[in-house]
């Protein structure tokens, strides 16, 4: 019992050290190939976002795939850290000078905003199941996209304006600055952003996703995942663990979007960035990687997000390419046929490997 536990342990370690190898690994070839001149002024641009859509992937496949809930509403957490997080470094830009330490604020603010918002969300919604959950949480999406594009929000000498009519209504005065602007959305944001912080951030996800899975609190919701009533009838709360996979999920895309929105000038909540086209691309990452699979969601949101951006030369064939790039990944992660094949290949390897360190050993 104790050897098979111990076998366990050094495999999760190994998968461990894999995961956060890969994403350091691709770290420094990337600040290589930039202190170098080899990397070109659009792949440089695309950096932070991939990082963002790496954490979004990582931190949706904690309630996908380890809880087992289907929800659409991840981009509407992410939204919440975005305009949370750009109003406390606006607000805050003359009274802390140090940008790292504004940055890092700003941060766990829009986690916590978001973490508390899926927390008070998640009460009602995480009583339904399927698809009475995913269109719940999609409407929680919409609903906090709308409720954004209505906001208009100033700051001046008397402190902060509200309203949800116009900037006019705001009635501040002369000079003041204008944080909220409705649908025009939010500008003037610090670009705070950087590919290291991207790659920091996406580390403290994988750290946090990692051991909770693999603690005695990530068994539990993989229980409840499993089999719901067998876990409730061996005394598992069922409440308490859904909600704290949902809170920890919406917090780190709450943390997330807070990097998003310090990397680009401007911020609208659209359909495109925080509505249900988000969602669904966030969801597509997690199903081609793998549910539950964390290193795989990381790999399809790189993949599935440079795919795009390099076929731009394309033109018409661009969106034709990304199509079969999707039915091929998908095909190669669902059908029967290629998980018999990586398995075999897996094994193989396996026996290759332990044959050479036998004949090590004999020598």
């Amino acid at each position: 019992m104790e050897d098979a536990k111990k076998k366990k342990m050094t495999a999760y370690t190994k998968q461990t050290i894999i995961t956060y190898g890969m994403v350091i690994a691709v770290y420094i070839i990337c600040e290589i190939c930039m202190h170098t001149g080899n990397m070109s002024n659009q792949m440089k641009g695309l950096l932070v976002p991939l990082c963002y859509y790496a954490i979004m992937a990582v931190s949706l496949n904690l309630t996908v795939g380890i809880l087992g809930e289907l929800s659409l509403g991840h981009a509407g957490f992410s939204c919440i850290g975005v305009f949370v997080g750009a109003v406390f470094s606006i607000c805050m830009k003359d009274v802390i000078t140090v940008s790292y330490l504004r940055f890092f604020l700003a941060i766990l603010l829009g986690a916590l905003a978001a973490g508390v918002i899926g927390f008070l969300i998640g009460i009602p919604v995480l009583r339904l199941r399927g698809d009475y959950l995913a269109i719940v949480t999609l409407a929680f999406c919409e609903i906090i996209k709308n409720v954004v594009n209505i906001i208009y929000l100033g700051k001046d000498s008397n402190g902060l304006h509200f309203s949800t009519k116009d900037m006019m209504s705001l009635g501040m005065e002369e000079g003041a600055i204008e944080i909220i602007k409705g649908p025009q959305g939010i500008s003037g944001m610090p670009s705070d952003a950087n590919f290291t912080i991207g790659i920091l951030l996406l580390l403290i996800t994988l750290f946090v996703v990692l051991n909770l899975t693999h603690s005695r609190d990530g068994r539990a919701i993989m229980a409840i995942r499993d089999n719901l009533i067998a876990a409730e009838s061996v005394g598992i709360n069922i409440t308490k663990y859904k909600l704290m996979a949902f809170s920890i999920s919406a917090a780190l895309a709450g943390a997330a979007g807070v990097l998003y929105a310090h990397n680009i000038s401007i911020v609208k909540a659209a359909t495109n960035n925080f509505g249900y086209n988000m969602s669904i691309l966030i969801l597509v990452f997690v199903v081609l990687g793998g549910i539950g699979n964390i290193r795989g969601s990381i790999i399809a949101a790189v993949i599935l997000t440079l795919v795009p951006e390099m076929l731009r030369g394309l033109q018409q064939y661009r969106l034709l390419i990304y199509s079969v790039v999707l039915i091929g990944m998908m095909l190669l992660n669902w059908s029967p046929k290629a998980i018999e094949w990586k398995e075999g290949m897996i094994a193989k390897l396996k026996k290759g490997r332990d044959k050479k360190q036998t004949e090590k050993q004999a020598d």
